[in-house]
């Protein structure tokens, strides 16, 4: 006999009855006394209520106790990802990047003055001249500097007296090189007092349709400066990841565990650097530990991300030392094979979950680093208790990644290797190799990899790939019933948002099957 049809009010109440959820909480998924260990291939999250629209979804999250990111992505370390155009690029689409290490300090530390004087709020150290410097003078600084627009100070310094500003226009059509600035600069200045806020500064810009906003005491010595330029690119940029005092764009770097790095971070924090971590594969050792230590001591203010772990003893030491980040993975990467080689590792998605639930008590954000490779596995590590998620292979490839492209087979392909694989560990340099040092191997007669070289299909400009991810994590938000990767994380961790395991048939089933033949196009 067919039962009777119940109303849908009825229906709800039924669900509501149920003793449990359909699917399985986030701590019944990742029992590994049941399954083992897990990677992101091996479940997936359950659908939830859709009544909002993707486009309300907040993708806000913490890069460290106290760095907050407009969205959760973070670029790899590596030298054959993220480099200043990288950097520059991640932050101004709302994550950031780390620029790798495998270089001198000094080049190093230029990347980060490069990221760092891409887009400025408040211009508070401007390149001044004085007015007996010459167009030739100017010329020569425009070369130098990159931009042509100069205040002119009473003597020549900053702070000083303002006189006047030399711009592009100003010797566009001069050919007398020896013509002083003080005869040709731009007297009738736009100006705006100390202590006028950021969005002040571009209201008064944008009425006055100038390229720079002198600011100025009240004695009219100049004191900082806010360019048009940066104007343009915060309306372009609106979810562009900025320091909250100096309104540049964020930047990270890493660093060993070496002596000599002490002096390599000296140089960038002059440069500006926000955040730094503290490169391994395995971070739980005595060098990182004592790193940690001196960077928590000589730089209060700098935010340190340590790792790599995998396990919740491993992350206590580092917590336990004033980590303020952790970076989580050992051996999941697509050019890894530290789990091959070292047999030492563990699955990606249960290193997430294990080591996010222990950080999470101390207030410590995580960010998990490896075995992504699209969207999808994006939603897991934050579902998981991750609060941003790094990436290398998805990245590498991109027009803003360092290299230059190749073809072959009729592909247009860049390289792509592994820190640990021996072409990264033979780059020498005059302050050593920083990736020998980050497996410990910098005394190694015979260098053992746990990387390889390879190449990568070209993806593209990051503009265009960024925001491919960050609508898609949106979308995934949205089809879960969230409206934020906040409510994520605490959706999973109250029993809300739920998993399901998937057999090896069911991941079959979830993907493309039964075509003779298809293109796969993940974004125009």
């Amino acid at each position: 006999m067919v039962a009777a049809k119940r109303d849908f009010h009825t229906a709800i109440e039924y669900v509501e009855s149920l003793e449990r959820k359909d699917g399985l909480s986030v701590a019944e998924l990742m029992d590994s006394n049941i399954r083992g260990g897990l990677t992101y291939n091996d479940f997936l999250v359950l659908p939830g209520y859709v009544g909002f629209p993707s486009s309300d979804v907040s993708l806000q999250t913490q890069l460290t106790k106290r760095i907050t990111l407009n969205s959760p992505f973070v670029s790899s370390p590596m030298d054959t990802v993220t480099e200043a155009e990288m950097a520059i690029y991640m932050a101004l689409n709302g994550g950031i990047g780390i620029i790798h290490h495998n270089c001198s300090p000094e080049d190093q530390a230029a990347m980060v003055k490069k990221v760092k004087a891409f887009e400025n709020g408040f211009i508070n150290s401007p390149v001044v001249i004085g007015p007996d410097f010459t167009v030739g003078d100017v010329k020569r600084m425009r070369e130098e500097c990159g931009f042509s627009g100069f205040p002119v100070t009473e003597n020549g310094k900053f702070p000083g007296k303002l006189l006047g500003l030399v711009t592009s226009r100003d010797i566009q059509f001069l050919e007398d090189d020896s013509v002083k600035v003080t005869d040709i600069m731009t007297k009738d200045l736009v100006t705006g007092y100390q202590g006028i806020t950021l969005s002040e500064g571009n209201a008064i810009l944008k009425e006055n349709k100038k390229g720079k906003l002198l600011i100025v005491d009240d004695k009219y010595n100049l004191v900082s400066m806010l360019s048009r330029t940066d104007l343009m690119k915060n309306e372009i940029y609106p979810l562009a990841s900025k320091s909250a005092t100096t309104k540049q764009l964020l930047c990270g770097a890493a660093i060993g565990t070496l002596p000599a790095d002490r002096e390599r971070l000296r140089l960038m924090v002059e440069a500006g650097l926000d955040v730094v971590i503290i490169d391994s594969s395995q971070g739980n050792s005595i060098f990182q530990i004592e790193m940690l230590k001196w960077i928590k001591k000589t730089f209060p203010e700098l935010e340190v991300i340590a790792g790599n772990v995998a396990t919740r003893e491993q992350a206590a030491n580092l917590i336990s030392n004033g980590c303020d980040g952790l970076r989580i993975g050992m051996g999941s990467g697509s050019i890894c094979i530290t789990q091959e080689v070292m047999a030492c590792g563990r699955p990606q998605a249960t290193a997430v979950y294990n080591v996010c639930k222990f950080a999470n008590e101390f207030g410590v954000p995580c960010m998990a680093d490896g075995g992504v490779q699209n969207i999808g596995h994006i939603t897991k590590a934050l579902a998981l208790g991750s609060s941003t998620v790094m990436m290398g292979g998805m990245l590498a490839g991109t027009t803003e990644s360092p290299g230059d492209y190749f073809y072959r087979d009729g592909k247009r392909l860049k390289s792509y290797r592994g820190m640990g694989s021996i072409d990264a560990m033979q780059k020498t340099g005059k302050k050593g190799n920083a990736s020998t040092s980050r497996y410990f191997s910098q005394s190694d007669k015979v260098l053992v990899a746990q990387g390889v070289s390879g190449a990568v299909v070209d993806k593209g400009s990051i503009n265009k790939f960024l925001p491919y991810l960050y609508n898609g994590l949106q979308h995934s938000c949205q089809d879960i019933g969230v409206t934020s990767v906040t409510a994520l994380k605490e959706g999973a961790v109250k029993g809300d948002v739920r998993f399901e395991f998937r057999t090896a048939s069911a991941q079959l089933e979830g993907g493309i099957n039964n075509l003779h033949s298809y293109e796969k196009r993940l974004h125009n």
